[in-house]
C-alpha cells in the first residue's frame, strides 16, 4: 500500500495518519472516484439503513465502478457471513461478491489465528458470521466454556442473550482472551439507534474486569484486513461514524469521506476532535462522483468556501453569511465546510461551536443542518 493522497488531490493527509492541514481545506479537484483506486465503504448508514438501500446510493456506486473505482464493503457488524452480506447487497441493487465483503469477524479471526496459531480453540459469541470467520481462518470453534477455549471472539448478533454472555464470562474468567470485533455502542435503524455490540461487550468486561482486545474499526487491524483483501493502494474510507470510520482512517493513514446518511450530523462534526475530522464530506456516497471545493482562509482570516464566508470576532460566535455571488458546488454543504474549518481552528481539540447567521439564507442553511443559531 502506498501512502495516502496528498493536498491538491483530495486529502491533505500525512503518511503517519495525521493531518498537515484539515483535509477539508484542500478539497478534491477531481471526483474521488477518479483519485482513489478502492472505496472502503461502511454498510450500515452508508449503503443501507435497516432493510433498505440509501436512496440513490446503488446508482452512485455503479457510476463509481464505471469510472474504474473498485469497491470493498466493510462492516463492524459481525453477525452475517460474507456470502449473506453479498446476497443482501445484490438484492438492494448493489452487485457484490463475497470476496468484496470485509467484516470485523474476519479481522478478529485473522488476529486470533496469528496470535494463537491454527487450530486454536475459540468460543464465538454473536451471529453466524462470527463462527464462520473463525472456521475460515483455520481455528477450532467450540460451544461452551467447558471446552477450554483459548479465546472468546464476541461480535454483534440479534440472538445474543444471557446464555451466550454467561459462557463468555466464564471462559474469560478461566483465562480465555476476550476479543471484540468492535465496540460500537449503537447500530442505525429506521427506528433510531439500537444497542450495538459494544453494549454487549461491556457486560462481559464489567463482570470479568478484563479489557477486551478490539480488532474492528477504528483499530488498524481492520484496515490492514481491508487492504489485504482488496489490494488497495490509494484507499478512501467512506463512513457515517466519526469514532470508527473516520478515526480508523486517520489511524491507518487513509483518506476519508464522511456521509450524513447515517448516525453523524453536522453538530457532531463541528465539535469533532482531531482524530474524528474527515477529509471530505457529502450527503451520501454520491460524493464519490463530484469534485469537492477547497476552503480558503484561516489563521485569523475569514474562512471561505464557494459563496459562503465564516468570520469569528473577539471570541464571539462563528458568523455564517453569503457573499452574494453564485459560486456553489451544488451539494448544499459549502457553508458547512467553512464552518468546520473555523470551528476546528478555534477549538483544536474539539468542542461545540456557537453559531450565528448574518442573513436569511444563512439562517435557512443552519436550519437545514439542524444547527442552532444564537
Amino acid at each position: 500500500m502506498t501512502g495516502p493522497a496528498t493536498a491538491g488531490d483530495g486529502t491533505g493527509a500525512a503518511g503517519d495518519g495525521t493531518a498537515r492541514r484539515p483535509g477539508l481545506a484542500a478539497g478534491s479537484a477531481r471526483p474521488p472516484a477518479e483519485v482513489h483506486d478502492v472505496a472502503l465503504l461502511d454498510l450500515d448508514g452508508v449503503v443501507y439503513v435497516g432493510p433498505d438501500a440509501v436512496p440513490g446510493v446503488p446508482e452512485s456506486l455503479a457510476a463509481a465502478r464505471e469510472r474504474g473505482m473498485r469497491l470493498g464493503f466493510v462492516t463492524n457488524n459481525a453477525a452475517r457471513p460474507p456470502e449473506e452480506v453479498a446476497g443482501h447487497l445484490t438484492e438492494l441493487g448493489v452487485p457484490a461478491t463475497p470476496d468484496e465483503i470485509i467484516t470485523s469477524s474476519q479481522a478478529a479471526a485473522s488476529v486470533v489465528a496469528a496470535v494463537l496459531g491454527a487450530g486454536a480453540r475459540v468460543l464465538p459469541v454473536g451471529g453466524p458470521g462470527v463462527a464462520a470467520a473463525l472456521w475460515a481462518a483455520g481455528l477450532t470453534v467450540v460451544g461452551t466454556a467447558e471446552d477450554d477455549p483459548a479465546a472468546v471472539v464476541q461480535g454483534y448478533g440479534r440472538e445474543v442473550g444471557y446464555a451466550q454472555l454467561a459462557e463468555a464470562v466464564v471462559a474469560v474468567r478461566n483465562g480465555a482472551r476476550h476479543v471484540a470485533t468492535n465496540t460500537d455502542a449503537t447500530i442505525p435503524s429506521p427506528r433510531g439507534p439500537l444497542p450495538g455490540n459494544g453494549a454487549m461487550v461491556r457486560v462481559v468486561r464489567e463482570v470479568t474486569g478484563r479489557e477486551p482486545l478490539v480488532t474492528g474499526k477504528p483499530d488498524p487491524a481492520m484496515h490492514a484486513e481491508c487492504v489485504r483483501r482488496t489490494g488497495a493502494e490509494r484507499p478512501l474510507v467512506v463512513g457515517d461514524r466519526l469514532d470508527t470510520d473516520i478515526e480508523g482512517a486517520h489511524r491507518s493513514g487513509a483518506a476519508s469521506l464522511l456521509v450524513f446518511s447515517g448516525v453523524t450530523d453536522p453538530a457532531l462534526l463541528l465539535a469533532a476532535g482531531p482524530l474524528h475530522r474527515p477529509d471530505l464530506i457529502s450527503a451520501d456516497a454520491g460524493g464519490l462522483l463530484v469534485p469537492h471545493p477547497p476552503v480558503t482562509g484561516g489563521d485569523g482570516e475569514a474562512w471561505r468556501c464557494g459563496r459562503w464566508v465564516v468570520t469569528a470576532r473577539d471570541g464571539g460566535p462563528l458568523e455564517l453569511r453569503t457573499t452574494g455571488d453564485d459560486r456553489d458546488t451544488g451539494d448544499g454543504l459549502d457553508g458547512l465546510r467553512a464552518l468546520c474549518l473555523a470551528a476546528w481552528e478555534r477549538a483544536p481539540e474539539g468542542a461545540p461551536a456557537q453559531l450565528q447567521a448574518a442573513d436569511s439564507e444563512a439562517r435557512r442553511a443552519l436550519a437545514e443542518w439542524s444547527l442552532a443559531a444564537r
